[in-house]
């Protein structure tokens, strides 16, 4: 394991990034299948537990807040809002989470659907910015469970993961929120500036 949360370029203490996350606000089985994951880690050290409330699936990156006008940010929402009214709600299921470096995560099943969204909130930004921030290619989408803040082996993670058995978690995504992010404490948090539904 990796320490997740050293500054990559541009972040510091107190600085804030407009991006495009799904989030799980009342979404029942994936807190109960976290929930039961928190527990069988809660003591292996090294590990920051994410709470239902910072359980998110990572979209599309806009930018920080001090380099984005606001009259930018209102064009690209009003865009993605009209984009994704031809793109349906969907299902998502999460399973059994994988150990990266740096994370604890599930692998979001199936990909196409969050993969879709993300494409026409690129070409939302697109019709507004000549450059669309973020690489096009290796979208992976997936929620984190824990993040690594110490380098460590993973072996007593692993074997923490294999005492747990929940059901898979499913979820029923339609809305994708634009959040203005922060990273202070060893945790993504975030305050809700748009939330645009999908259909």
């Amino acid at each position: 394991m990796a320490n997740h949360w050293w500054w990559r370029p541009g972040w510091r203490e107190g600085r804030r990034f407009y991006t495009w996350h799904f989030t799980f606000q009342g979404a029942a089985e994936v807190h109960r299948s976290a929930a039961e994951y928190r527990q069988a880690l809660q003591d292996v050290p090294g590990l920051d537990l994410v709470p239902d409330r910072w359980l998110h699936l990572t979209m599309q990156g806009l930018g920080f807040v001090d380099e984005v006008a606001e009259e930018d940010v209102r064009a690209i929402v009003d865009a993605a809002s009209a984009r994704l009214r031809s793109v349906p709600a969907f299902e998502l299921t999460l399973h059994r989470p994988e150990i990266t470096p740096e994370a604890i995560r599930w692998e979001a099943y199936p990909a196409p659907p969050p993969a879709t969204v993300r494409d026409e909130i690129r070409d939302a930004i697109a019709e507004v910015w000549d450059v669309v921030p973020e690489a096009p290619g290796g979208f992976a989408p997936h929620v984190s469970i824990a993040y690594s803040s110490a380098e460590a082996p993973a072996a007593p993670v692993a074997e923490a993961l294999e005492r747990v058995r929940p059901e898979p978690a499913k979820v029923t995504l339609d809305s994708v929120e634009l959040i203005v992010l922060g990273r202070d404490r060893r945790m993504y948090e975030w305050e809700e500036h748009a939330r645009v539904p999908l259909g």
